[in-house]
């Protein structure tokens, strides 16, 4: 296959000595950064095929620095590697932008296999804090903000909200929105969603003056950049 140029952020020196080396046998050119300061940086001045980044490093930590990378436009593939194998982390991981995970102990030639699928697919841009106008969404924090004032919403609004920020512009019915909003327990009669949208409404909009989340009538509602803020 084609070389990958691969940065291993790990502080371990053995392991990184290990995982570079071992790279460079297979042929792909591989650098190492020993802090999360250091892979911002390197991340960033050079164009790299995919990241092996450690969670547990001194100063910023993995997540920190790929979303800080993520924040930046520096969209190359990462693996996180890390001994912290609960499923909060692994979610936590790939809410900040990661896109695998690998645990330690790790045979090298399923982290090879990992690389391999990764850069195959290449560089996606998944922003991980949606905006829509001057409304922004973090799932992985469970916050909102229009423009600088934080809004509070429930687990339910927040869910409502997240799906239309996903497809911004675009028509959702109301089947849509029950469908990927609340459980199958919920008749397609139901109401639920003009009164959750009605919810939104009055505290992403209504307080700021704006108006984001319109009527369709006869389809259902679309949320756009507000007018009128």
């Amino acid at each position: 296959m084609q070389a990958m140029r691969v940065l291993v952020v790990e502080d371990e020196p053995k392991l990184a000595a290990l995982v570079a080396r071992g790279l460079a046998e297979e042929g792909h050119p591989t650098d190492v950064a020993t802090t999360g300061d250091d892979a911002v940086w390197m991340a960033r001045a050079s164009p790299y095929d995919a990241i092996v980044l450690d969670v547990m490093l001194p100063g910023q930590d993995g997540f920190e620095v790929c979303r800080e990378l993520r924040a930046a436009d520096v969209w190359t593939p990462v693996l996180f590697l890390t001994a912290r194998d609960s499923v909060e982390d692994r979610v936590g991981g790939l809410d900040v932008g990661g896109d695998d995970y690998l645990v330690k102990p790790f045979s090298f030639p399923e982290l090879l296999a990992r690389l391999r699928a990764l850069t195959r697919r290449g560089p996606v841009e998944r922003p991980t804090v949606l905006e829509v106008g001057s409304l922004r969404l973090d799932p992985a924090a469970h916050r909102v903000w229009r423009d600088d004032t934080e809004i509070e919403l429930s687990a339910k609004e927040f869910t409502l909200l997240e799906v239309f920020m996903r497809q911004p512009g675009t028509v959702l019915t109301r089947l849509e929105l029950l469908e990927r909003g609340w459980d199958m327990a919920y008749e397609t009669r139901s109401n639920v969603v003009d009164v959750y949208v009605r919810y939104l409404r009055e505290k992403i909009d209504r307080p700021f003056g704006c108006h984001s989340l319109e009527t369709v009538r006869g389809v259902g509602y679309r949320l756009r950049e507000p007018s009128g803020c």
